[in-house]
């Protein structure tokens, strides 16, 4: 795993959880289920100093806000939603905002994952991402 601010990706992203204050617990169930539904995935600190997860290509990230955790999927327009949880306008970007673990727990925010995971294992992103081209060469270097 890459390096950021001196650390290991991961015990930066183990930092940045554990300073999140009443969200931890939030942050750690988001964790938590992203590894266990997109098994194959991997965990990193995004371009923009976020946790990140990549499985075949960007998956989601998760970031700390004033009145709760934000769980963005990348590709989340192209995601089903039955439940009616993503929200956001942007071209690509949908995001669900988490208040607490029974959030988390909701089976739609696990569906979600799962399919975005399905979707880029099925159709890879095409296009550059940002920051990406360069973290792979720095794994590679290990």
């Amino acid at each position: 795993m890459p390096t950021i601010e001196g650390k290991e990706g991961r015990l930066w992203i183990d930092a940045y959880v554990k300073k999140a204050g009443e969200f931890s617990g939030v942050m750690k169930a988001v964790r938590a289920l992203v590894k266990k539904t997109a098994a194959d995935c991997e965990e990193y600190v995004s371009p923009w100093k976020t946790p990140a997860f990549d499985s075949n290509g960007p998956l989601c990230v998760f970031v700390l806000g004033k009145e709760h955790v934000t769980l963005a999927f990348l590709r989340g327009a192209m995601l089903a939603d039955p439940e009616k949880l993503l929200e956001g306008k942007a071209k690509g970007v949908r995001s669900v905002r988490l208040r607490s673990l029974v959030d988390v727990k909701r089976p739609g925010v696990k569906r979600l994952i799962a399919e975005a995971a399905k979707l880029n294992k099925k159709d890879p992103p095409s296009g550059k991402m940002v920051g990406m081209d360069k973290r792979r060469k720095t794994e590679g270097k290990k």
